[in-house]
């Protein structure tokens, strides 16, 4: 489903839906049994998220899959529960049966180290000596997938993680590793961050919102570790390291650019 099929790559069947537009919606899961409800991040989460489950719960979806956000309810993170809460009780509610996935930090995130990495220049850190449970998206996928095709995790809210706590020295050491390079990390200032972001034309709310929540990891709120995956695939998770191999040629390509 996308506002704009016409921007879709060739191989999909698209349908048009947008969640700002009811009828769209209603059009879109018209004789659809499952859905993978995604929304990128923001306020706008929990409108999205009812208005999908309004026109599922009409259309006789049958299942939704949620790719909702770590540690929903806990202290520390009110923003992402505001976020992603509404959806998920509107969900519970609906009758449909569900599977919700929260995953902290993805390891295709260190993609924002392209420019960086291709300068020769540091990686700004921003987790301080936070430890996190990265995930691998294809792992993401592949329960979401496992999910939506069996009944076997019907009713489960998986807090994904991959199996080892890495802080982001051990990340960039690790990529350099496949890299054949050395790659180097600076603590990068609040106040340096506020004032790039700000040019880049983003709100003081969102700047607050991704702040609060590099200040959660810095603090260890993300040192968490689960075998949900394992539970859900039968096999364990994919290592940061693992990701980084495989996506080797894209970090190659920036350098060679």
């Amino acid at each position: 489903m996308a506002r704009n099929p016409d921007k879709v790559a060739p191989g999909f069947e698209v349908v048009r839906g947008d969640y700002e537009d009811p009828a769209s919606l209603r059009q879109a899961l018209s004789g659809v049994e499952g859905v993978y409800l995604v929304s990128s991040p923001g306020p706008h989460i929990p409108t999205h998220d009812l208005a999908l489950v309004e026109a599922a719960t009409e259309a006789g979806v049958r299942k939704i899959v949620k790719l909702s956000a770590f540690g929903i309810g806990e202290v520390g993170l009110e923003t992402t529960s505001g976020w992603h809460q509404p959806g998920e009780d509107a969900i519970r509610a609906s009758g449909m049966a569900w599977t919700f996935l929260r995953p902290p930090t993805f390891a295709s995130n260190s993609l924002a180290w392209l420019p960086q990495i291709a300068a020769g220049e540091p990686i700004p850190n921003r987790f301080g000596t936070g430890a996190i449970g990265v995930i691998d998206p294809r792992d993401i996928s592949a329960v979401a997938m496992a999910a939506l095709l069996t009944d076997d995790h019907d009713g489960q809210a998986y807090t994904l993680t991959g199996p080892e706590l890495v802080t982001m020295a051990d990340m960039v050491a690790q990529l350099g590793e496949v890299l054949g390079r050395p790659l180097r990390i600076f603590d990068e200032p609040d106040s340096a961050v506020r004032a790039e972001f700000a040019r880049l034309g983003m709100s003081d709310e969102y700047v607050d919102v991704v702040m609060k929540g590099w200040e959660y990891v810095r603090n260890g709120g993300l040192a968490v570790l689960t075998d949900d995956v394992e539970q859900a695939l039968g096999r364990p998770a994919t290592s940061f390291k693992e990701w980084a191999t495989d996506h080797a040629a894209s970090f190659r390509q920036a350098v060679d650019a």
